[in-house]
């Protein structure tokens, strides 16, 4: 395709980093794992005697059964050449139906090896075009979970986790509501994301995906009148965890799709996560907390020569919004269907793929931008200069601590909206401490000597235990 000419920026301007995942996601790739589901199921069948007496498999002409087994297993394992999406995208064209041409591009194919016509029969036998879709997209999402979505965000909470570390003893000034709070470090802030992070991993690895194979409506109709004391159940069971998904024995023609709304909305909250990570960074840079490497030959104004602007983040926080849009509006909209089965969830699974790739963009811009910053440690030194205000905090605490009930108020009175300096603070630090009874030396020594540089708490143990 020619970039330039995509109406999708997915597929034109990010195309060499969005390229990985059309090998799950695209037209081909879905086209795919229908091809070897419809696979599966015929080799499913050809080897249980209860279908066939003595098998399927045994009706082959023995010269004709190792080509043909051979080809059913390179299908099952995704080794599909290029020509076979190609051939079912023109049988599409007749039939007008996705399943059915991947069913007669397979017939097909096994026509051409000889394969009898009591065989070819069973091709998407007692199957609905769902238990071939549902499959399928199991099957996707769980490659791009595996291949994409995970290794992405591992090594984001690796590379957030060592910057944790660093930083884990960097005193800065915290921000609550945008206004001097009590001091903590960029290491622990930067641990919290890391342990936010962490725990989404593993609800998104952990998240549950499951199918059906139980016909029309999904009472095995027209399994059970060809065969009926067949246990259709047990085998739709053992076929669908066979492709390594969890069963969903009680469906309508489709599968609910409840855990693929789970999916999507982990993903959508490890989103909201990474979008509260990057105008973090984003303020932080704002603030020259941050600096930002210099890259000789980039530009960062059309007009403003010294400009480097913190564009990784802006555009990491633009992709995670697409994704997020995608992932609601999929979650709240593949949960429902008309009675046993309607159309409209079709046109609106085809956009998993843009949901995934909106999201791994963002990642990576994360990445970039975390890979082009360094701490200003001097910048954090002086808000904490100016900040001798946050000490009120621990000078009231004291003060409760030995009884006294209006500290809080005595500090109220000395410190709000008022610029404080260090001597000042000092001087108050001084005042309140004869407060204390003769017991506290411990306490009013420890207040003396108290900076906003000193005032973490266990801010350094915090970062550097995650």
């Amino acid at each position: 395709m020619d970039t330039l000419h995509a109406i999708s920026p997915l597929d034109g301007r990010y195309s060499p980093s969005t390229a990985p995942i059309s090998l799950y996601a695209s037209e081909a790739a879905l086209i795919t794992y229908r091809l070897r589901v419809e696979a599966h199921w015929l080799d499913y069948l050809a080897k249980k005697e209860e279908i066939y007496p003595g098998t399927l498999l045994s009706l082959i002409p023995a010269e004709h059964r190792n080509p043909i087994v051979t080809f059913l297993q390179e299908v099952q394992q995704g080794n599909i050449a290029k020509e076979a999406t190609a051939r079912i995208k023109a049988l599409e064209q007749t039939t007008q139906h996705d399943v059915k041409a991947v069913e007669y591009y397979l017939k097909e194919r096994l026509q051409a090896y000889k394969a009898p016509e009591h065989f070819l029969a069973f091709i998407h036998f007692a199957a609905t075009s769902e238990d071939i879709n549902n499959l399928a997209y199991g099957l996707m999402l769980k490659d791009l979970r595996c291949h994409i979505i995970l290794p992405k965000l591992h090594t984001l909470i690796k590379n957030v986790r060592s910057m944790a570390h660093t930083y884990a003893s960097s005193a800065m000034v915290g921000r609550t509501h945008g206004q001097v709070a009590s001091p903590t470090t960029m290491g622990k802030e930067l641990s919290v994301f890391v342990s936010r992070l962490q725990r989404q991993y593993h609800l998104l690895q952990q998240q549950a995906i499951t199918g059906k194979m139980a016909g029309a409506t999904g009472n095995y109709n027209a399994h059970l009148i060809a065969y009926p004391s067949v246990p259709w159940q047990d085998w739709g069971k053992e076929f669908v965890t066979s492709l390594g998904l969890q069963h969903n024995p009680t469906v309508t023609q489709i599968e609910n799709h409840d855990t693929l709304a789970e999916y999507l909305d982990t993903l959508r909250r490890i989103n909201s996560i990474c979008l509260d990570l990057a105008r973090d960074m984003w303020g932080y840079i704002s603030l020259g907390y941050f600096s930002q490497h210099v890259q000789p030959n980039e530009v960062g104004s059309s007009t403003m020569p010294h400009k480097i602007n913190p564009i990784d983040f802006e555009n990491a926080e633009g992709n995670l919004g697409l994704a997020s849009s995608l992932c609601v509006h999929l979650s709240e909209k593949l949960l429902i269907s008309r009675y046993q089965r309607d159309l409209s969830d079709s046109t609106v699974l085809r956009s998993l793929g843009s949901c995934v790739s909106y999201h791994s963009l963002a990642i990576q811009g994360l990445l970039k931008g975390l890979s082009k910053v360094a701490l200003n440690q001097e910048v954090l030194d002086n808000d904490l200069h100016k900040a001798h205000e946050v000490l009120a905090e621990a000078i009231q605490t004291l003060l409760r601590k030995h009884g006294i009930h209006d500290g809080y108020e005595k500090l109220k009175e000395k410190t709000r909206g008022k610029p404080i300096s260090s001597q000042t603070m000092q001087q108050i630090s001084k005042d309140l401490s004869s407060l204390l009874p003769e017991s506290a030396h411990e306490d009013r020594k420890r207040l003396l000597s108290l900076t906003p540089h000193t005032y973490i708490g266990s801010a350094a143990d915090i970062a550097s235990n995650i």
